[in-house]
């Protein structure tokens, strides 16, 4: 039975990293003694060792301990026998092309499906859905394929921003780039914001946190949906 949280992000304004979920991660990992940490979203400026210390960190404060996928020698071994896994965020299309290239995208899905706790924020959290074309990252590496774990029958827009209607800038919104998505393609897409996430338990899943997400479905008006919003009949 899936046991998943999506979050659009893993550090609220004023916060720090992941303090805003611990009190729903140390209840979603309550049988796990140490998780799983994906740090290939990360692009730069930190090693793969110092984003696995600064997970480690956050979940100290819970008791859990942290071994990063990269200190393992089988990548695909250290996924089925993880207690627990969390991918991080960064960029989605780099996080992509290292799970292809480790060949683990599938056993990944696999493992997540048939049970293991699993957490993503931002770029973990957009790999949750049927494909990664709703990112907002820019693309500065080429993955294989755009599919990714198909946890969840619809997409993902992490860190979702609403259109300034102060803001004298006249580029394309958020929602925008959504509909344009939405002219060559029908999957539904759910726009996250900063402090909301869904839980995913078997084929439940209820959106949390304190903000409203919208939902955009192809030819249709967006909607707005409340908190514990049900939305396990969207495909």
């Amino acid at each position: 039975m899936k046991n998943i949280i999506i979050a659009s992000t893993s550090t609220l304004h004023e916060g720090s990293y992941l303090e805003y979920l611990l009190p729903t991660l140390q209840i979603h990992f309550k049988n796990c003694k140490s998780i799983l940490f994906i740090p290939y979203a990360r692009p730069g400026g930190i090693s793969h060792d110092e984003y696995t210390a600064k997970a480690a960190q956050a979940f100290s404060k819970i008791n859990i301990t942290v071994k990063g996928i990269h200190e393992f020698e089988n990548a695909e071994d250290a996924i089925k026998n993880a207690e627990g896994i969390f991918t991080g965020g960064g960029n989605t299309f780099l996080l992509v092309t290292k799970l292809y290239y480790h060949n683990v995208m599938q056993i990944l899905s696999e493992t997540v499906k048939n049970g293991t706790p699993y957490l993503g924020t931002s770029a973990g959290s957009n790999i949750c859905g049927l494909s990664m074309q709703t990112t907002n990252d820019m693309p500065i590496i080429y993955p294989p394929s755009f599919q990714t774990l198909g946890l969840i029958p619809f997409n993902l827009n992490p860190h979702y921003l609403d259109a300034d209607l102060q803001s004298k800038h006249m580029g394309e919104t958020r929602e925008t780039r959504i509909k344009e998505f939405h002219a060559f393609n029908s999957i539904p897409v759910l726009g996250l914001r900063e402090g909301s996430w869904l839980e995913v338990n078997g084929d439940k899943i209820t959106l949390k946190g304190n903000l409203k997400a919208r939902l955009f479905l192809q030819n249709q008006t967006p909607q707005e949906l409340e908190t514990e919003s049900d939305l396990s009949n969207l495909k």
